[in-house]
């Protein structure tokens, strides 16, 4: 008997999935397929069903409880998909209770929700990194966006939790923890004392010495407080590689996404934390197609990737989410969608390709998630071209060449 556990979108949703895979096999369940939804896309929504009918159909004698931020806005129709048990709302399904035998909690009100979990998790199946959540829910509006809806509002993990949890994944052997959270650099309010996130941050690493690589999820660029700008600065475990909210790089788009930021912000964030920094590298989330975008704005938003100097991008086609007032704006043809997004996956794609080739001859801190490919500090994909390491650890090596899919070397 076994419980696997299927996850979609974030990395939020990879941490959770791990902890309600633990609660599921403590409360004693049998042969159960988590279905973790996320609902930023429709095309995350349909890769979701596909894998629950799946499921059921290859699987017919497993219990399929699906949960998520999909399953929390919409539950009925998650519900009749055939062969769902059970449909567990968000706010739910970190409780132990929630998966005690026979146990039907209902999907209830996140909008209404306060506590986060403390359930720690010591291990993630087959993987080098582990992910610990420090925050939960969103209280801005982006105009595109249902998550506030899947999530509710803000609300952020104690600091002594994520220090317990910090520990206890170090303990089990883990070199490099992320942070991770809906919006992370909204951290502390809600907490005593009000602490920001960098003040939650250097406390950690204080408190966790042995703790090797730090990593933090989606930032805000214009949220980022004096304490995390001292981090960038002057913590060498803090990792080389920042992932940022930006979305698009017009303001009048950025302005009708309800964004906190324009695009002279961005360009000031990027040449501070360079030059306080000078090897980081930046991710950065972009949407193509959003209502209204023309070609205009657009090349406004691909001039900004060498602007910036990104190395990776996730680019998203726009998806109109219901309800959203971006799903009542004039539409961009979902043709043109597409092609905007190619055309901006293959400008990442270029400045990947430089940032590689410029690593050759380097030495690099690799965290090995396979025997053959791990990850630089700065985040860059490395693959052996001989030899092996063991998954999870961490090991010094120079870069012998670089092709379309990162760096290359071989093992000592």
């Amino acid at each position: 008997m076994s419980v696997d556990v299927l996850t979609f979108g974030c990395r939020l949703n990879t941490y959770e999935s791990e902890a309600m895979r633990d609660l599921a096999t403590a409360a004693g369940h049998g042969r159960t397929i988590v279905v973790n939804t996320c609902a930023v896309t429709a095309e995350a929504e349909r890769q979701a069903r596909q894998a629950i009918r799946k499921a059921a159909r290859e699987h017919p004698d497993a219990t399929i409880v699906v949960t998520g931020c999909a399953a929390q806005i919409a539950p009925e129709a998650w519900a009749a998909i055939p062969g769902v048990a059970r449909v567990l709302g968000n706010a739910e399904k970190l409780k132990p209770e929630a998966w005690v035998l026979g146990a039907a909690p209902p999907v209830s009100d996140i909008m209404v929700a306060r506590e986060t979990a403390a359930h720690l998790v010591t291990e993630f199946a087959n993987r080098a990194r582990a992910f610990v959540q420090v925050q939960q829910g969103c209280d801005h509006r982006c105009t595109f966006c249902v998550i506030p809806f899947g999530r509710g509002p803000s609300r952020s993990v104690a600091m002594g939790v994520i220090v317990e949890q910090v520990r206890a994944l170090v303990a089990h052997g883990y070199n490099e923890v992320v942070l991770t959270g809906v919006d992370i650099t909204s951290y502390g309010p809600d907490l005593p004392g009000a602490p920001t996130l960098g003040q939650m941050v250097r406390r950690l690493l204080a408190a966790v010495p042995e703790l090797p690589r730090l990593r933090l999820s989606s930032l805000d660029p214009v949220e980022v407080d004096a304490d995390l700008w001292r981090l960038i600065a002057e913590e060498p475990r803090l990792m080389p590689h920042l992932h940022l909210s930006l979305q698009h790089g017009a303001d009048l788009i950025l302005k009708r996404m309800k964004r906190r930021h324009l695009r002279a912000d961005a360009l000031a964030f990027a040449a501070k934390a360079r030059a306080l920094r000078p090897e980081l590298v930046f991710g950065a989330d972009l949407i193509a197609g959003f209502p209204t975008e023309d070609e205009a704005s657009f090349a406004e938003t691909l001039a900004l990737v060498a602007e910036m100097d990104l190395t990776f991008l996730h680019v998203f086609p726009y998806s109109s989410r219901p309800s959203t007032p971006a799903a009542r704006m004039p539409q961009v043809p979902v043709a043109v969608r597409k092609e905007r997004a190619a055309r901006l996956r293959a400008a990442g794609a270029a400045q990947a390709a430089r940032f590689y080739a410029a690593r050759v001859g380097a030495e690099e801190t690799v965290l090995f998630e396979h025997a053959d490919r791990g990850h630089t500090a700065q985040f860059a994909p490395l693959r052996l071209l001989s030899g092996s390491a063991v998954p999870g650890e961490l090991r010094r090596l120079r870069v012998s060449g670089a092709d379309a899919n990162g760096l290359l070397a071989e093992a000592a």
